[in-house]
């Protein structure tokens, strides 16, 4: 078997895991909207819209995992192998993700019951997001090198 066959598998790998994780926290924060949201309405209460920049939070660890893919097709096109750095990467993107979405849950049943708070949920949600900023801008530094 042609090893060359594979040597898009870390370009593929980042922009999947981080893709994944996205799709996994999204969902799982638009749950928790949802339910929030019903719970208002059944209340005849108004429900909050800023629920909304909950859900779409981790949707932007699948644009780092693109950035990544992209800096390092520079590097296939050359013939490298950048499997581990897809791979490890795109989970550690995928998992910021992930649970930036669990916590954006929790950010929706409080904010939906007490409708206070958001600028403290966003604070927090920036943090778990940072893991995958770290992971995009470190990896970034490592390619840079690899292709000097």
């Amino acid at each position: 078997m042609d090893m060359a066959n594979f040597k898009d598998l870390g370009l593929a790998a980042v922009l999947a895991f981080a893709a994944i994780g996205s799709g996994l926290g999204a969902g799982v924060a638009g749950m928790a909207a949802i339910g929030a949201w019903k719970k208002s309405f059944a209340q005849n209460k108004p429900a909050s819209f800023m629920m909304v920049a909950f859900v779409g939070a981790p949707l932007t660890q699948t644009i780092y995992g693109m950035i990544l893919m992209n800096k390092m097709s520079e590097l296939v096109l050359k013939g490298a192998y950048v499997w581990s750095i897809g791979i490890f990467c795109g989970i550690a993107i995928g998992v910021s993700a992930l649970f930036q979405g669990k916590a954006a849950a929790v950010a929706c049943d409080a904010l939906g019951e007490t409708g206070k708070g958001f600028g403290n949920y966003i604070v927090v949600l920036g943090i778990i997001e940072t893991v995958a900023l770290f992971v995009m801008a470190f990896s970034m530094g490592i390619l840079g090198k690899l292709a000097g």
